[in-house]
């Protein structure tokens, strides 16, 4: 029985020896430091390839009520997107990385909006390893839009700014397109 009590104390003496050597929770708070914000401009081209073999977007929720839509994406559909990121308009231009995330069709109208959750990841040159976050509506018809930057990781950490969004192809039969990117950020 001695050996019990014993055997239970040693047991108990760990549980408090563990706890009291970081286990659980832990704040802190800090002054900031403050370093010079940075700006930077980026320039590339989004291929969003939605028909064929080569496809980067799927479908992955659609709405009952968009069942008979004939829109291209209809109001209520989900798609998750793996886009290349390229310096050129051909599909054989130089990749740079990857826009990967979500959008949703947003509209009911005719003005066709997306709502779009991405993370643009770079995965050459200067900036890779680095990725800047977009969550926005982006009204596609229009041939010029501006899209909201929100944050970023690595270099871009922190990020805030703009994405101006200039369509330079778009297949209205297969949803295919090509959209240039002229980013600002701002970060530290």
């Amino acid at each position: 029985m001695g050996g019990k009590i014993i055997f239970a104390m040693a047991m108990i003496l760990c549980a408090v020896i563990a706890n009291a050597h970081g286990e659980g929770y832990h704040t802190e708070t800090n002054p900031a430091v403050h370093t010079e914000e940075k700006m930077t401009s980026l320039h590339f081209f989004l291929h969003d390839i939605v028909s064929g073999e080569d496809s980067t977007v799927v479908q992955i929720a659609k709405a009952n009520l968009s069942k008979n839509s004939s829109a291209l994406v209809p109001f209520g559909s989900l798609m998750v997107i793996n886009d290349a990121m390229r310096v050129g308009m051909e599909s054989t231009s130089k990749l740079i990385g990857r826009a990967k995330g979500l959008y949703v069709a947003a509209s009911q109208d005719d003005d066709f909006q997306l709502v779009m959750y991405l993370d643009f990841g770079f995965t050459e040159g200067k900036f890779n390893g680095s990725s800047f976050i977009v969550c926005s509506k982006n009204p596609v018809m229009e041939t010029e839009r501006e899209l909201a930057v929100v944050g970023g990781s690595g270099d871009f950490r922190m990020a805030r700014g703009f994405a101006k969004l200039r369509t330079r192809s778009l297949n209205i039969t297969t949803g295919n397109a090509i959209i240039e990117y002229n980013v600002t950020l701002f970060h530290y």
